[in-house]
């Protein structure tokens, strides 16, 4: 699809990764046109490792006809293509030093954490619990700093790095584990962040902006992946 300025733009997922929602939410929130093209994992398609034949994964953002790859990077390239257009980054550079380290802490401490988390049988919960929560507790503190959002006053970068928690861990591995993860006592600036990211009021401009899988869908998904990789 092209954008009002010309530019074919393309993004290749699939509807249950989170990684592929933050692309979208990237999009949306800057105005950009684009069309959305649903891979099936299982039954790779010819275009999608034509377009990224090294991990052969989604999201792939395509530009122009030039593939763009891994959903950080690919944050960043729309803020630098769109730049004119509701700013992800901080515009101070060690602000954005600061997001990018948090952002590629949590892709890689959050999200192993939470994987130990959502493998784990209830009996060995505990420290897997412990480990995800140690990663919460920054959070808590960045949010303390900054305010409503991650960002300051307005959702930026690292709220749609971390956007995948509220709807994927809060509300789809803690029904699909009958378990509750975030401790609203504990993280109560985070738990009111996940709240406001997850509901907006009708009209609000974020309520056309974060959109989500449907619920009984995402459970039941997850559940079934879960149970396959315990048996």
């Amino acid at each position: 699809m092209r954008t009002s300025s010309g530019d074919l733009v393309q993004l290749r997922g699939m509807w249950a990764s989170p990684a592929v929602h933050r692309v979208a939410w990237a999009l949306r929130l800057k105005g950009i046109e684009y069309e959305y093209v649903e891979e099936d994992l299982e039954k790779k398609s010819k275009a999608l490792l034509e377009l990224n034949p090294i991990t052969k994964q989604v999201p792939v953002l395509v530009h122009d006809g030039k593939p763009v790859l891994e959903s950080l990077v690919i944050l960043e390239y729309i803020d630098e293509i769109w730049g004119d257009r509701a700013p992800l980054l901080p515009m101070k550079a060690y602000e954005r030093s600061r997001a990018r380290f948090l952002a590629f802490f949590l892709e890689d401490k959050g999200r192993e954490a939470a994987r130990k988390l959502f493998f784990a049988r209830e009996e060995d919960r505990k420290d897997s619990l412990k480990a995800f929560e140690e990663v919460l507790e920054v959070l808590e503190k960045e949010l303390t700093m900054k305010g409503d959002f991650f960002g300051g006053r307005n959702m930026g970068y690292l709220d749609l790095v971390v956007g995948w928690i509220p709807f994927w861990l809060g509300v789809v591995v803690e029904k699909v584990l009958d378990f509750n993860l975030i401790d609203a006592v504990k993280f109560p600036k985070f738990a009111t962040w996940s709240k406001n990211f997850l509901k907006h009021s009708p009209g609000d401009k974020l309520e056309s902006i974060i959109t989500l899988p449907p619920e009984d869908m995402a459970i039941e998904y997850f559940t079934k992946f879960r149970q396959l990789h315990l048996a």
